[in-house]
């Protein structure tokens, strides 16, 4: 949650920093603020409540603030409601004025993450006569720090290597300190940031859209680490306060990925990139040609006598990923002898799990920086269990601390609502499927297969040539209060994710349900004029699901149907038929879900929602 960024250099900072902001926005548009400093010139601070544009017109785009040393923040609320006073930067002195305009204080910073402890450390702060003018854990984080400078007489890095140790949780913290007006100083903990350098400059983030049109040179600070950055220079340091060496790491994102490109939102955008993403994705670990194909893992270390070894493979994820996960169960059980078992990472983490040494755990996720996803993969670590990361951030926490790690090429996506991430994973869960069929010798030969998954792209392409259908019935239905998705095997995991991306971008109120749940309570809500949308790929259920749909048409329902072109007869049955292309039917998710993720966008469009930034949510989920 929340986005991050910092310069120091040769140029104005504040123009720097609100376009590292239009960037990160996806993270957090609670409230956003900047500091800059001009030389030794006290720091100057400016907040607003609400979305960026409203800091960009405070500042005149920045042109109002002089100074090339600064830092920003865009907030989703934490501790604290969406307000001035409890946005980002915060600062050490006992303000009245929310810490905002001129400040005289030592220190100045923002955070990413949640302090647990921030009320013992606050009732501590207060009996050393500080004052506190927020609601926030971040305040509590900032004070902290200038105690410690100043009861110590340290400088920054000790001063804030005393304060980690005292702190639990989480946190991306980056302050400024009036003593070293040429300086700034991170710390971090499970909440991700990066340090970006070029030509005499230095950028900071929470992410790498906010950088990518200064520098492709980044280094990852790890956890329990701190940094000390200058003009075009940084220099990291483990808790002791030793320096350590870091590697840099060039990111092969394009710049252009991260920019609308003429589309009205992110989000079409990104859907439209889904066919192009699953070919590069496909073609990183597809071997062979002219039909003759094979899956080579080889770079990410697995090996076919691992494979064998496995008794059982848990995926454990959030959101979107878990949906990922859920269809792969249904086609690694197909496929293979393995049984899997799909855990939300929030649950996993917590539960006495009677993990086997032999099994293998999948990490699902975007970012590679989602708590409950990270905190599942170190217990599974400390279990002694085999750990996979299927992530698409380079260099991201669980990417580094997996055993194994697999990536997508989705590029950066910014819309909160995932779509071609989730595309992306969904192909190479199916790859590692047939990887582990033919290794444990389920299958002779996956090239029939590959040849399915290579034929994805262009069918993807098909559908969304059909997407002014689907407009055209998102206009009809943009008032409506309760939409139903049900299906059965991966039909049903296709419906888990068709119902997410509905409510969370058009705010209606949808659920999905294996279609054979119906009479076990759900068909009671259904009534006149509720839209039912089912999904019918799966030959072997197609009947028995069309009969769930019956029924609830019967009880007035209006039924919308997502089928296979061949399956013609469903039209005799619902009152909107959308088509897929036909493919294997353990990969058809991957196109059927492409109408949902166009349904959800038109009503929202419809609605005149804010598609890319819908209330209340991040794109990042790096706290619990």
């Amino acid at each position: 949650m929340c986005g991050i960024v910092g310069y120091i250099g040769n140029r104005q900072a504040a123009p720097i920093l609100l376009q590292g902001l239009s960037k990160l926005e996806y993270r957090g548009y609670d409230s956003a603020g900047i500091t800059v400093r001009n030389g030794s010139d006290p720091a100057v601070v400016v907040k607003t409540i609400g979305k960026l544009h409203n800091l960009v017109e405070k500042t005149d785009e920045g042109r109002a603030l002089v100074g090339n040393c600064g830092i920003g923040h865009t907030r989703w609320a934490t501790h604290g409601a969406p307000s001035k006073t409890n946005a980002h930067p915060h600062v050490s002195g006992n303000c009245t004025n929310s810490g905002s305009g001129v400040v005289e204080s030592e220190v100045v910073g923002v955070h990413n993450g949640i302090i647990e402890n921030y009320q013992e450390l606050k009732a501590k702060l207060e009996r050393h006569d500080y004052r506190f003018y927020s609601q926030t854990d971040t305040e509590v984080l900032i004070k902290l720090v200038d105690y410690y400078y100043k009861k110590y007489k340290v400088g920054p890095i000790d001063a804030l290597a005393k304060t980690i140790v005292r702190v639990r949780g989480s946190y991306a913290l980056v302050v400024m300190f009036s003593d070293y007006p040429d300086r700034i100083f991170v710390a971090r903990k499970d909440s991700p940031m990066i340090i970006g350098v070029n030509d005499g400059e230095s950028f900071i983030a929470s992410d790498v859209p906010a950088i990518l049109e200064h520098t492709r040179n980044v280094y990852y600070i790890g956890n329990l680490e701190m940094a000390e950055i200058s003009a075009g220079d940084v220099t990291f340091y483990n808790l002791d306060g030793d320096a350590i060496e870091k590697e840099v790491t060039k990111i092969e994102w394009d710049a252009q990925s991260a920019q609308r490109g003429g589309y009205e939102h992110f989000m079409m955008k990104e859907i439209h990139e889904q066919p192009k993403v699953v070919l590069d994705t496909l073609h990183k670990y597809i071997t062979g040609k002219d039909g003759s194909y094979d899956i080579d893992l080889s770079e990410i270390g697995i090996t076919d006598e691992m494979i064998r070894s496995l008794s059982e493979i848990y995926i454990v994820a959030c959101g979107s990923a878990w949906h990922v996960g859920m269809e792969a169960q249904y086609v690694i059980e197909e496929l293979t002898d393995l049984q899997v078992r799909v855990e939300l990472a929030s649950e996993f983490r917590y539960r006495k799990n009677r993990l086997v040494k032999d099994a293998l755990v999948i990490i699902i996720s975007q970012s590679g920086e989602t708590a409950d996803s990270l905190a599942a993969l170190r217990m599974a670590k400390e279990k002694g269990i085999t750990t996979l990361a299927l992530v698409n951030v380079v260099g991201s926490s669980i990417a580094r601390e997996a055993d194994y790690c697999m990536y997508t090429l989705a590029g950066p996506e910014i819309s909160v609502a995932t779509t071609k991430a989730y595309s992306c994973q969904l192909v190479c869960m199916y790859m590692l499927a047939l990887k582990i069929a033919a290794a444990r010798g389920c299958m002779e030969s996956v090239s029939s297969y590959v040849t399915e998954l290579l034929s994805l792209p262009d069918k993807m392409t098909k559908v969304l040539d059909d997407k002014e259908r689907i407009q055209w019935f998102a206009s009809k239905y943009s008032n409506a209060r309760d939409i139903f998705f049900i299906g059965r095997g991966i039909d049903y995991a296709v419906c888990l994710e068709g119902s997410l991306k509905m409510k969370e971008i058009s705010y209606i109120h949808s659920e999905a349900y294996a279609a054979g749940e119906l009479k076990h309570g759900t068909i009671s809500l259904i009534e006149d004029g509720t839209l039912v949308i089912g999904t019918l790929t799966q030959t072997d259920l197609y009947e028995k699901t069309l009969s769930n749909m019956m029924e609830c048409k019967s009880r007035g329902a209006y039924l919308m149907g997502i089928t296979a072109y061949g399956k013609y007869d469903v039209e005799d049955s619902v009152n909107f038929t959308v088509y897929v292309p036909t493919v294997d039917e353990h990969f058809i998710g991957s196109l059927a879900i492409i109408p949902l993720q166009l349904l959800g966008y038109y009503l929202s469009v419809a609605k005149g929602l804010d598609v890319d930034k819908p209330r209340n949510l991040a794109k990042s989920v790096t706290v619990e």
